[in-house]
């Protein structure tokens, strides 16, 4: 249940109350936010007077719930916007891992080319393997602070575990949290004290209320600015490396308020299937699309089978301009 309480309760008051409720409060300027377990569907007696208004939920998905908040939250990436009143499709851009000022450099003279305003690139990489390229770490951190500077990009790049979370958070202007991250409450509370925007993506063996309830752990921290990011759930099938979930997607439109980014590099994991995987996910208004791109993919050092070269991703634009002034979006 999320109870406000009314602005003339006092701090103390608030606390005896979240106290015995075992709720979280999150302080906002026109009120006091509780949030209990789900399984309190009635505000006690002892409290009505002092609450303003309560929510009642089935289950633990509940700051995110479009019962609790109708519309799709609006982010604001240093005035980039989406969400909101906001009909953006927000295309996020650059190769899976920084491997030199060369390389990032490329990729951030791309993404001004063509009017797209955040670099991915990824500094510490959650690898299944031990033996592949791990991420340049604090270097490559620099370099994308460099990119920002001289280009005027936003950033985006991952945390893999609780060990550089601040400095993450420190570089970056969007937080990656990663599939095989997303389950990790460690992060997941650190990003909930910060106020920057927070990448979710989901686990590729994550269902939806789990992933849901993931972001529930950052946004009853206080921040708000949460996006989530299907990129692919592991299914039967193995001639893809993942399966989009585009009926998830559909699902988290309906009963979220969270905006959505799409991931097609991860989920199809070869480029030939990148493109047109984008175009459904632009079909269907989204937020976002994440999308990996390297100056020559032969070379990569990693997931180099799903990044598209910088002409696949040039056409790829042009063609993604229409689909999505067609739903009412505009590519930024």
């Amino acid at each position: 249940m999320i109870i406000h309480l009314k602005n003339s309760v006092t701090d103390a008051e608030v606390q005896k109350v979240a106290e015995d409720l075992d709720a979280f409060h999150i302080k906002k300027p026109e009120h006091h936010v509780l949030v209990t377990p789900s399984a309190l569907q009635e505000v006690p007696a002892k409290y009505e007077s002092i609450t303003e208004e309560s929510f009642a939920f089935p289950n633990d998905m509940q700051l995110a719930s479009a019962d609790y908040f109708s519309e799709t939250r609006e982010i604001d990436i240093n005035g980039v916007k989406i969400g909101g009143q906001n009909n953006n499709t927000m295309v996020i851009a650059g190769p899976c891992s920084v491997e030199s000022e060369e390389q990032i450099t490329q990729s951030a003279e791309l993404m001004v080319e063509q009017g797209i305003k955040t670099l991915r690139a990824g500094c510490y990489k959650p690898r299944t393997s031990p033996y592949s390229f791990q991420g340049m770490g604090v270097e490559g951190l620099q370099l994308l602070d460099k990119m920002r500077s001289k280009f005027g990009l936003n950033i985006i790049t991952e945390v893999r575990d609780t060990t550089h979370v601040d400095e993450i958070i420190e570089y970056a202007d969007i937080i990656q949290i990663g599939a095989k991250a997303m389950y990790d409450q460690g992060i997941l509370r650190t990003c909930g004290k910060s106020r920057k925007p927070i990448l979710l993506k989901r686990g590729f063996g994550t269902n939806l209320q789990e992933f849901v309830q993931a972001a529930e752990f950052i946004l009853s921290g206080g921040n708000d600015n949460v996006i989530l990011c299907e990129r692919g759930i592991r299914t039967f099938e193995t001639k893809t490396r993942f399966t989009l979930d585009l009926c998830g997607v559909a699902y988290l439109k309906e009963h979220t308020n969270l905006p959505i980014i799409l991931d097609p590099s991860h989920a199809m994991g070869y480029r030939y299937g990148v493109p047109d995987l984008a175009r459904a996910s632009t079909a269907m208004g989204i937020e976002g699309l994440l999308i990996e791109v390297h100056p020559d993919p032969s070379v990569a050092k990693s997931d180099a089978a799903q990044q598209l070269d910088h002409d696949m991703f040039r056409d790829l634009l042009t063609t993604l301009h229409p689909i999505a002034a067609a739903v009412g979006k505009k590519i930024i």
